[in-house]
């Protein structure tokens, strides 16, 4: 979570024209609308109407190829695969893939928002997600395999997050050293992290799975938008920032 006591970088970046006064409305709308979206659907078994079963698999199936990204398909360059880079963004596949995501908008996202504005954060957010989608389409031209998530959007505001504030403190909880809540800059854990996606997507094929490549792909757009839009008009960011976890 942020502290609010901290100001300084919100004073600076409005008297340059960068931020937004009136917390951050686009990443908890968008925090809402992937909820409702995934709570309607087949996929969180809570609707009735889907049945039970075989046709609910069914649904399930029939869910994820009309509104996930089917690499083959999209290399095709049908109209409607060309949208589905952008329907897939508020498509999750599980409640741990929609809840693991929504943590880690809510605890980047804000910020983010605030540096930007309103208008600017949800272009940013919606280009890189469907620049994400379509860099692992690309490389996995030839595959079949659904793909669903905001992990790449959510990954451009981790990357442009590292670019505004670096020396953000982040409350982390790292596996190996026991899940205890330690303290540390946002460079070190949001590089760590970034480490991990692109050992991981080195690794990893064009199957069922994470698509870790997604992730890196979108760090990256996020961060060099970030670079190239903000570079020259740095402010001071908050000693204490966010709390969360350590992996999307």
């Amino acid at each position: 979570m942020i502290d609010w006591r901290e100001v300084d970088w919100r004073e600076r970046a409005r008297e340059l024209g960068t931020a937004t006064a009136g917390g951050a409305p686009v990443t908890y709308g968008l925090m809402a609308l992937c909820v409702a979206v995934f709570l309607i659907s087949p996929l969180s078994g809570l609707n009735p109407g889907h049945g039970t079963g075989d046709a609910l698999l069914a649904a399930q199936a029939g869910y994820f190829e009309q509104w996930g990204v089917i690499p083959s398909e999209l290399m095709d360059g049908s109209a409607h695969a060309a949208l589905t880079p952008l329907t897939a963004l508020f498509v999750h596949g599980s409640w741990l893939h929609l809840l693991g995501n929504m943590l880690f908008l809510y605890v980047f996202g804000a910020m983010a928002e605030e540096r930007m504005g309103r208008t600017e954060f949800t272009l940013f957010y919606l280009a890189c997600g469907y620049f994400a989608l379509v860099a692992y389409a690309v490389v996995h031209a030839g595959s079949d395999q659904t793909l669903v998530g905001a992990s790449g959007a959510i990954s451009a505001v981790l990357g442009a997050f590292l670019y505004l504030f670096p020396r953000a403190r982040v409350t982390s909880l790292f596996p190996f050293l026991f899940f205890l809540p330690l303290r540390f800059p946002a460079w070190i854990v949001l590089v760590f992290w970034f480490v991990l996606q692109w050992l991981a997507a080195r690794s990893a094929g064009s199957g069922p799975g994470v698509a870790y490549l997604a992730h890196v792909a979108g760090f990256a757009a996020g961060f060099l938008y970030a670079w190239a839009r903000f570079r020259g008009t740095r402010v001071k960011s908050p000693a204490a920032a966010t709390e969360g976890e350590s992996q999307p």
